[in-house]
């Protein structure tokens, strides 16, 4: 009988174990961390490329963008939220474009949880989005970032050697464009 416990327990943890390393491989990115290794597509769109600092064809990775900061949201056109938010990103957006000190410095992107090159451009019509967005139709990006819900955002700082680290992460809540910047500027001492 007590083999057959001894048995059973070693069963059970064999099957338990990997269930718990995969569920903690795929929590949402942390502050002080770095980002999961992401391949997005440099845009075609030249002034996109500008703004992002990059230039030629084929895929970069977010570290790789011209700036100190980059603020990732992940949304999603059919995130009720996610479209609330849009108008007050935008905001953030032209806050950071029209400030001299900053403009060169923070860079925004959006990554497209599940939606095809077509819905990332419809959302980028519908609300007139000035930054760029991509697609993350196989939910890959969304799955490397421990499959989190939208709109969620992720800042990171690129050091002077190109390594990074996050800085912010934030599940909804936007609390409208300057308060966020205020946030970001604070946590990644550029203020």
């Amino acid at each position: 009988m007590k083999r057959f416990f001894l048995y059973l327990t070693s069963v059970i943890l064999l099957v338990l174990i990997p269930v718990f390393l995969a569920s903690g491989a795929n929590k949402p990115p942390e502050k002080g961390e770095q980002l999961p290794a992401i391949n997005l597509p440099i845009p075609k769109n030249t002034d996109e490329r500008t703004y992002l600092g990059l230039s030629g064809s084929g895929f970069f990775k977010i570290p790789q963008i011209r700036a100190k900061l980059v603020i990732i949201e992940i949304f999603s056109i059919y995130c009720p939220y996610c479209q609330k938010d849009a108008p007050g990103v935008n905001e953030l957006y032209r806050l950071i474009e029209n400030n001299v000190d900053l403009k060169d410095k923070i860079k925004l992107i959006g990554l497209g949880a599940g939606n095809s090159s077509y819905e990332v451009g419809v959302y980028k019509n519908n609300y007139t989005v000035p930054f760029p967005l991509f697609p993350d139709k196989d939910f890959e990006i969304h799955k490397a970032c421990g499959e989190v819900r939208t709109p969620y955002f992720i800042v990171i700082k690129i050091n002077e050697d190109g390594t990074h680290q996050i800085i912010h992460t934030q599940l909804g809540n936007y609390p409208g464009a300057e308060a966020f910047l205020e946030l970001v500027l604070k946590a990644s001492g550029l203020k």
